[in-house]
């Protein structure tokens, strides 16, 4: 496998969709990656199940926590966070998403899980406060860079649940 450089990410944005709904390319554009932006922020409000072949898998509801004049105060817990960007990988390439330093240095983190090769999305991640006071984010903060990976070669399409989430 090989991370992609910007230059390589900006052209398969540029010619192929690789990543759409973005606020600003050049500021999200990154030496290994790219900065995925912050569209909306949720708690979860119940129990999950989770089995083995998903035959009986319940994922928990939500409820969504406003903005506030563009800021949303966040105590220390759980949340899942939905990006605004529209991601469409290739077939030749995964993705992993890691938290920003800054989110990290604030006491927050943000859990995702593979970005498989053929997946379409705006993707929702996990998001902790650890913080023991809490954590205030603007709307559109930069709270995960996604680092793209060359696979050896083309792999079958993502067919999961979440193909085309929240689009």
């Amino acid at each position: 496998m090989v991370v992609l450089s910007k230059e390589e990410i900006r052209k398969l944005i540029l010619e192929r969709g690789l990543i759409r709904d973005y606020i600003d390319l050049e500021t999200q554009l990154q030496p290994n990656g790219f900065d995925c932006t912050l569209r909306k922020v949720a708690k979860i409000i119940e129990e999950a199940k989770i089995d083995f072949n998903n035959s009986e898998r319940k994922l928990p509801e939500t409820r969504e926590i406003e903005f506030e004049n563009d800021w949303v105060f966040l105590s220390k817990g759980y949340y899942r966070a939905y990006i605004n960007e529209i991601v469409s990988i290739p077939e030749d390439i995964m993705a992993i998403g890691r938290p920003r330093s800054s989110l990290v240095r604030a006491g927050a983190t943000v859990l995702s899980a593979v970005w498989d090769a053929g997946y379409t999305g705006r993707s929702e991640v996990g998001l902790v406060v650890y913080n023991e006071r809490g954590i205030w984010l603007k709307r559109n903060a930069r709270i995960m860079q996604l680092i793209f990976l060359k696979l050896s070669g083309k792999t079958e399409k993502y067919r999961g649940i979440y193909s085309f989430e929240n689009i």
